[in-house]
């Protein structure tokens, strides 16, 4: 189920000039998953909060920044650590850390954002009590292990008041991020299943019960044989097995989103 909402232009011009200005940024958000990052935050009332876990070199928090009301504070949270940067990547290095930050910090300044934007340069657990009160949209795309994204998922996730949105990305694409939502989210009595971009999933927090829950439960379970289906290509990815990725549907990114 993909949802479709206006998007008007904000005090930072339209998402077509935002797609624009994410040409050089590099990252693995996909045009059309900017899209519903731009729409839920410029639908948010003001004032409000958005967190972003796992900012990278800025691309998602661009989109954000540019998007979000006035009124509503962007905060961007990654160690830049070096580590969890994407695909396959696990070994800590403080250089591309460092470099990671310098990339994040001229490129937010490049697309006028730099103002509206609060970095907090730590691990996201360990953040939680450095920034105060309800998260009303939360973007989740850190580190990808299981328990990291458990964590991310019930611990951030509590902060998200009733009406709120949580997006997660590589959602029934990463292992690790598809077995937290197995665990937290496909079951839940809390969170509605409001479809996916991709990978990037989105939930509403609010009641769901008798057949409103059963539907979204199933809505859930129906996106694991495309999970199946993304397990295969990454193999053949890593395999470099190039005709089977290309059999199964994979065209032109070098990893599958």
């Amino acid at each position: 189920m993909t949802l479709h909402y206006p998007a008007p232009e904000t005090r930072n011009g339209s998402f077509g000039e935002t797609l624009d200005v994410l040409r050089e940024v590099e990252g693995w958000l996909t045009d059309t998953q900017a899209r519903r990052l731009w729409e839920r935050a410029c639908a948010l009332p003001s004032p409000g909060q958005i967190v972003e876990i796992g900012s990278f070199r800025g691309r998602s928090t661009i989109v954000l920044a540019r998007a979000a009301p006035e009124g509503v504070e962007v905060v961007a949270i990654d160690p830049h650590a070096g580590t969890d940067r994407g695909p396959r990547e696990w070994v800590t290095s403080d250089e591309l850390g460092e470099r990671d930050r310098l990339h994040f910090e001229a490129n937010v300044q490049q697309a006028g954002v730099a103002a509206r934007i609060r970095h907090v340069r730590q691990r996201s657990q360990d953040a939680l009590d450095d920034v105060a009160g309800e998260v009303n949209l939360l973007y989740v795309d850190g580190a990808h292990r299981y328990p990291l994204v458990r964590d991310d998922l019930r611990d951030w996730g509590a902060r998200v008041p009733p009406g709120g949105t949580l997006l997660v990305h590589d959602a029934f694409s990463s292992v690790g991020v598809t077995l937290a939502l197995l665990r937290l989210m496909v079951f839940a009595s809390d969170w509605s299943w409001h479809g996916r971009t991709g990978s990037l999933a989105e939930y509403r927090r609010e009641p769901v019960r008798g057949a409103a829950r059963l539907r979204g439960t199933l809505g859930q379970l129906a996106q694991l044989p495309w999970f199946a289906r993304n397990l295969l290509v990454k193999t053949a990815l890593v395999l470099r097995l190039r005709p089977l990725a290309r059999a199964l549907g994979h065209r032109s990114n070098p990893w599958h989103y």
